[in-house]
């Protein structure tokens, strides 16, 4: 008896072996230029760098490993080969079944799963993977409000809370990825209710000074940095009654 378990096939077993064989350096690069790319906009050895909060000539140096192993390409901008692409996925998809895991079923806290997913990762088996994966099946989305890969769900045009203009209802749907890597953001966040489902009223917005958000009995201005990795939908309807609640 499976209990509902479909384990890994043995493609599914190679890629998992693929992903292991890589280093935590290569591991964490592949993921980052992932993650640029999802955003549509050409990739560059500086976002890599500003990501990473590394110097430029560590991020070369690694660039120019990935080249050699197959990885990426880097013909202008940088973007992913079909086996960098293969492994990259892979690689998120098992994260973000760590951290919906560790959510949902640990009961971890939300600004916390991202750091200790990372940590076991490293040492996933395909077949606990498949044993984690079948708890959390249902999930579309990490915790974060992020699209976990091979789920069949497609993003729905949100946009950036610091790009709306004018007043109107703005409901919460995921936090940018680059985010996750802050701790202590991820803790304002979730102690400020700004949450992916959560729904919150703009009132004022300014790309100097950021954006004036009202919520239930509470109203918070947020700056640029923080309404930047805020996604969600939009629109310029009158407030709601109870904004504060989960969508």
């Amino acid at each position: 008896m499976n209990n509902g378990i479909t384990l890994p096939d043995n493609a599914s077993h190679n890629e998992a072996d693929n992903v292991n064989n890589l280093t935590i350096r290569e591991r964490m690069y592949l993921r980052v230029i992932y993650h640029l790319l999802q955003q549509s906009e050409p990739v560059i050895a500086a976002h890599v760098t500003r990501w990473l909060n590394v110097t430029a000539s560590t991020v070369t140096q690694t660039l120019q490993q990935l080249v050699a192993r197959g990885f990426i390409n880097r013909k202008g901008s940088i973007t992913l080969t079909a086996t960098g692409l293969a492994l990259a996925e892979t690689m998120v998809q098992q994260h973000y079944i760590l951290e919906c895991f560790l959510s949902e079923i640990m009961g971890m806290s939300w600004h916390l799963v991202h750091h200790e997913a990372l940590r076991l990762e490293q040492a996933l088996s395909p077949t606990l993977e498949a044993h984690i994966s079948a708890l959390v099946s249902h999930a579309t989305t990490c915790p974060h409000g992020n699209l976990i890969p091979g789920r069949n769900v497609r993003e729905q045009g949100f946009v950036r809370l610091d790009t709306v203009q004018g007043q109107g209802n703005f409901i919460i749907r995921r936090v940018a990825e680059e985010a996750e890597e802050q701790i202590d953001l991820l803790r304002y966040l979730q102690g400020n209710l700004l949450v992916p489902g959560t729904t919150v009223y703009v009132l004022i917005t300014s790309s100097l000074y950021g954006v004036t958000l009202r919520y239930g009995n509470r109203e918070i201005s947020i700056s640029p940095d923080i309404a930047m990795v805020l996604w969600g939908e939009y629109d310029t309807l009158e407030e709601e009654e109870h904004p504060d609640q989960v969508a």
